[in-house]
């Protein structure tokens, strides 16, 4: 849908964290898609500041370990970027022709876009028509930004064919994997270490994207500032690990604090998308990223928005290779790998 090439080749989905990268490879068979090889490296604090990569030669090394480790060949990846410099709009026009349209998109675009125009890359594409009307889904990403990723692939000796947006490449995943309703509107959350995407959903069309900039790290650092403790023993506490030092009152009452944080800013994008988008109704939130496993958030989010919450199983319609162990990511916190599955799909579709 994005910054992409021609037809695709075989690709893999490479998704670039704050606090680790993940890849997924997947291949087409009779029954649906199976799951070729998939990887994760963790990163220092700091490598990946709010989606800009830092530690440039620290990412490309990552990568190229991912690509040994799971013995990839192919070097075309998809990846996508989010925060700041990404901007999402449903833009309303009036019906005209495909030559029209993309002779009107600059202008348009730079009504609706903070940055200048000559900074950013543009895409669009058509979402529904009516009568004497249409709705465009503009995305303008600031060429740094996308720089800043398809140097660090190229130090790393991979070929990006795709540049995508976090929430789309959630979006690819959970349609696959969900087959929703055509007519159901869905929110759906990507909670990473220091970026949460939020999508929602009807159709197959996003009818609101928004960018946030909280996420796991605020557990850490809490559970670091309150409890006195270093980074490694509040990682493993957010992720449900116990400490000898810690109750479980005190820790669930620190992680609580941070979940109303991100729950306020949820609540704060759901009312937005209300009021701007008269008669929809959420009916279900599906939550995804490193940080969906986070013990008691989605209880925090059932009871705030009286919805059924589950953390999206990217997996669901996917096979593991029949002749793979299975692995502790996909046992234990198979969401994490949610935006990866989503873009390695993009290597079935016309790009």
């Amino acid at each position: 849908m994005l910054f992409g090439g021609k037809k695709s080749r075989q690709l893999v989905g490479l998704d670039i964290g704050s606090s680790s990268i993940k890849s997924v490879e997947l291949r087409s068979t009779k029954a649906g898609y199976e799951l070729v090889s998939f990887g994760m490296e963790s990163l220092a604090p700091d490598t990946v500041v709010d989606g800009a990569i830092m530690d440039a030669p620290q990412v490309a090394n990552a990568i190229s370990r991912i690509f040994d480790s799971a013995g990839v060949k192919t070097k075309n990846v998809a990846t996508s970027v989010s925060g700041h410099s990404v901007i999402v709009k449903r833009v309303p026009l009036p019906l005209m022709n495909e030559d029209e349209l993309y002779d009107r998109i600059p202008a348009e675009a730079s009504q609706h876009i903070p940055f200048d125009i000559a900074d950013v890359n543009l895409s669009y594409q058509l979402l529904e028509s009516m009568d004497s009307q249409m709705d465009v889904l503009l995305v303008a990403v600031k060429k740094d930004k996308i720089l800043n990723h398809t140097n660090v692939l190229a130090q790393a000796g991979k070929t990006p064919v795709v540049v995508d947006i976090d929430a789309f490449g959630l979006q690819n995943c959970f349609e696959v994997n969900y087959e929703p309703d055509a007519g159901q509107t869905v929110a759906l959350l990507n909670i990473g270490a220091s970026v949460m995407n939020i999508n929602i959903v009807r159709g197959g069309i996003p009818l609101f994207t928004r960018d946030v900039s909280v996420g796991g790290n605020q557990y850490t650092d809490a559970l670091q500032k309150e409890l006195d403790l270093s980074f490694e023993d509040a990682e493993r506490l957010k992720k449900g690990d116990t400490l000898p030092s810690v109750t479980d009152e005190q820790k669930q009452q620190i992680l609580r604090s941070v979940s109303d944080i991100l729950t306020l800013e949820i609540q704060k994008t759901f009312d937005f998308f209300r009021a701007t988008a008269s008669g929809e109704h959420i009916e279900r939130i599906y939550i995804a990223g490193g940080s969906s496993k986070v013990p008691g958030l989605v209880e925090a989010l059932r009871q705030e928005f009286s919805l059924p919450v589950e953390v999206l199983n990217p997996f669901q319609r996917i096979m593991p290779p029949t002749d793979s162990m299975e692995n502790e990511i996909l046992e234990q916190n198979p969401g994490q790998l949610a935006v990866a599955v989503g873009l390695a799909l993009r290597s079935f579709e016309d790009l």
